[in-house]
């Protein structure tokens, strides 16, 4: 009878999951048939199992053009009043995780409504262009790392994410390193040089990127390799005066 009823609730749970999932779908034909578009329309095959917030949909859809392997891939972005320590995260479904193959699993990426300054709040879509793409993109390269592992190794991922700041260094390398490999360098590098010299930034967040994150200096050696050894030599060349 036990066994009987351990059933019964399985069944129940796995219907619930699919039940979202199909909710998920019909939002999603909502979202991607909305009137509101970028300017030519040159994104829109971008916007494919996606639902974006009109506010950012343009500047969403350009970024998600550097990464044609997440072209089909589910994501939703959700604006959020409040990221706990962050402006953005990026983090599986975790429902599809257990009833979908990789190549079906669903994403989001939070999005904090407002950038909190010192003074006003300002609106996440008021921020400069390559700013905005920048900080996405980093979140695409988080869901580009995602791809690939399984789902096991996801839910280690998140566990390790909260209890390991040096593991937290090395998931945000991988995710700057994917941005950058797939174009969004210079976009990066904005982003970090906005957070780090901005005056109305609040100092702890400062501090946290400049603890945890890839310096602008370090990004830069990624886009353009050779500038590290023109660096080497420019430091040289003052020791030797």
């Amino acid at each position: 009878m036990i066994y009987l009823i351990l059933n019964i609730i399985i069944s129940l749970n796995l219907m619930s999951i699919y039940n979202s999932s199909d909710r998920y779908d019909k939002k999603e034909m909502l979202t991607v048939n909305e009137v509101s578009q970028d300017s030519n329309g040159k994104f829109e095959k971008f916007a494919t199992n996606k639902i974006i917030p009109s506010e950012i949909r343009a500047m969403t859809l350009e970024a998600l053009s550097y990464f044609p392997d997440l072209i089909n891939t589910k994501i939703d972005f959700q604006f959020k009043k409040n990221i706990s320590g962050s402006v953005m995260q990026a983090q599986p479904k975790v429902g599809s995780l257990f009833v979908h193959a990789k190549d079906n699993r669903s994403y989001k990426i939070k999005i904090s409504r407002y950038l909190f300054l010192e003074d006003n709040p300002l609106p996440i879509e008021d921020l400069p262009k390559d700013v905005f793409l920048g900080w996405i993109g980093h979140e695409l390269g988080h869901i580009q790392d995602y791809l690939n592992r399984s789902s096991l190794n996801l839910l280690g991922f998140g566990m390790k994410y909260y209890l390991s700041d040096a593991f937290i260094t090395k998931a945000e390398i991988a995710a700057d390193s994917y941005a950058v490999a797939h174009g969004l360098g210079e976009k990066i590098i904005a982003t970090k040089n906005f957070v780090l010299n901005h005056d109305q930034i609040p100092l702890a967040y400062k501090q946290k990127i400049e603890a945890l994150y890839l310096s602008p200096g370090e990004i830069l050696s990624m886009v353009d390799p050779d500038m590290d050894e023109e660096i080497e030599e420019n430091d040289q060349s003052i020791e030797s005066l």
